[in-house]
């Protein structure tokens, strides 16, 4: 289980890194391009299958079984042993306790770009 700890940690290091650069939009765009990487095609969610066949993807090919059915079960609100997309963009922002701190300031971001799109 140290090793996910080790890659969770290195991984919330850069989150709010591309925070700062990409804003709140481009944050959750590359969320998602992320996501997409994850998710079986065909199920349209990310499944233990999918996380294992595409873990290497993202750095994380030395993790366990164990581990990545434990990454499954953190995010998987709704008790169907996979992750939809926003329950992958709420495990993301979970992982990275500096990145939820600045949330508030995405927010506040994003309610201004709509508030100057909206004049």
């Amino acid at each position: 289980m140290a090793s996910s700890q080790n890659q969770n940690s290195n991984f919330q290091d850069f989150l709010p890194l591309m925070a700062s650069k990409l804003g709140g939009d481009g944050l959750i765009g590359e969320l998602c391009n992320g996501f997409n990487l994850l998710m079986d095609g065909e199920k349209g969610v990310i499944t233990f299958d999918s996380l294992k066949k595409n873990s290497a993807l993202l750095g994380l090919q030395d993790l366990s079984d164990d581990d990545l059915r434990s990454m499954l079960k953190e995010g998987d609100f709704d008790g169907d042993e996979a992750l939809n997309q926003m329950e992958f963009c709420v495990l993301m922002f979970r992982l990275s306790p500096e990145l939820m701190e600045e949330s508030q300031f995405l927010l506040e971001e994003a309610l201004l770009q709509e508030f100057k799109d909206s004049c």
